[in-house]
């Protein structure tokens, strides 16, 4: 009876081939297969350690969150418990906040409210809600002494303080123009030492017991505490600082917490992005106009023109300079002649918050932080980012 066919690697040897011949050829066929098989692997390997992720250095504050966060910086003496529970109760409010934006289009809370606020802009429904829910969580903390917010005329001494009477100040709500449209929106709070001057026990003389919350809420940004906002967009994003560095917590829903994400933020030192409402521009100063033609003409010089992005929240274009570099500006023009932005509870802590970050807060004369409010509701001009940007724009303004 013939021998079958053989079958070695991808040939078939004919009936009555020699087993010898066979070995042989298989054994050929095996080297071949085992080189073919090391080229293929070595070739992997290189193609892996090219595209390896860098490895990973375990951060101190490697999935933390704002409780736990700031937990470690009461234990290393750069904050106390009172501060820290006045942080956390604006973390309560700010998460609020976020679900009452998200529902707002199905919970009857766009539109107008039908009435005014201390400078004259039409209240939104969110507005007052908001402003709300701000003053409501302060109260709870029993840390807050004095709260004075952009939705109030007035500052307010809180009754129900048990110890800290912190002086808190807030924007509830930035950017709630564009909220109707679903367009980011935020909040924006700045701290200060506790204050004794505006006790509730004064209610015997309120004038005198105004007079001293004002003066207690009227410091400079240069003494604040502590500074954040939260961005209320597709997703949730607080970013605060205590002094010691920026740090960035986005809400995770499905645990309900803060989580850090952006350790240690810096701004980059320049960046081709800028932000301003350029329909004010016939009403600039000559050394503002001169400063944004030579943005857009670049080219003149052998550049690149910049790149306008204007959202309208200061909250939204902040939070993208911070992170991409770059300009924002907001100047005093010919019928505003300090701008539109009030120092004290938007200003000030943006400019904390970019310093901290290694950028800059200006007037466009001056630090922002240097600048001593007169009052509540003091406007000034605001032009902050990248450091390089700042200082090319206020050469055109000196």
């Amino acid at each position: 009876m013939p021998a079958p066919d053989c079958f070695v690697g991808t040939a078939f040897l004919p009936s009555g081939a020699g087993f010898a011949q066979v070995v042989r050829m298989a054994a050929r066929s095996s080297r071949h297969a085992a080189h073919v098989s090391r080229t293929v692997f070595a070739q992997a390997a290189a193609v892996a350690e090219k595209t390896a992720a860098p490895a990973q250095t375990k951060s101190e504050y490697d999935l933390v969150t704002l409780t736990s966060f700031l937990l470690k910086e009461q234990a290393k003496g750069t904050m106390d418990g009172e501060l820290a529970i006045v942080l956390s109760s604006i973390a309560v409010a700010c998460k609020q906040i976020a679900s009452l934006v998200t529902r707002a289009g199905i919970s009857n809370l766009t539109g107008l409210a039908g009435a005014a606020n201390i400078q004259g802009e039409d209240q939104k429904k969110l507005d007052v809600v908001s402003n709300e829910v701000f003053c409501n969580a302060l109260r709870a903390s029993g840390r807050t002494g004095i709260i004075a917010s952009e939705e109030e005329d007035l500052p307010v001494s809180v009754e129900e303080t048990y110890s800290g009477n912190y002086v808190v100040v807030f924007d509830p709500l930035d950017g709630s123009s564009n909220i109707d449209a679903g367009i980011s929106t935020g909040s924006i709070f700045g701290i200060y030492a506790p204050s004794e001057e505006c006790a509730i026990e004064d209610m015997d003389d309120p004038e005198k017991m105004m007079q001293n919350c004002v003066l207690n809420v009227c410091q400079p940004g240069s003494s604040l505490l502590a500074s954040g906002y939260c961005l209320y967009s597709s997703s949730t994003v607080l970013v605060l600082t205590i002094g010691h560095g920026v740090f960035g917590f986005t809400y995770d829903s499905q645990i309900g917490e803060f989580v850090l994400s952006h350790p240690d933020l810096k701004v980059p030192e320049e960046g081709k992005i800028y932000a301003f409402n350029e329909g004010n521009y016939e009403g600039w100063e000559t050394g503002l106009r001169d400063y944004m033609d030579s943005l857009k003409n670049a080219s003149k010089w052998g550049g690149k023109p910049y790149s306008a992005r204007y959202i309208g929240s200061l909250v939204g274009d902040f939070h993208r300079t911070l992170l991409y570099g770059g300009i924002y500006g907001y100047p005093g023009d010919t019928r505003n002649p300090n701008g539109k932005l009030r120092l004290l509870y938007e200003c000030a802590p943006m400019s904390m918050i970019i310093e901290q970050a290694g950028g800059v807060g200006s007037t466009g004369r001056g630090r922002v932080l240097d600048v001593m409010p007169e009052k509540v509701h003091q406007r000034v001009p605001l032009f902050i980012g990248s450091k390089k940007e700042v200082e090319y724009l206020e050469s055109f303004l000196k």
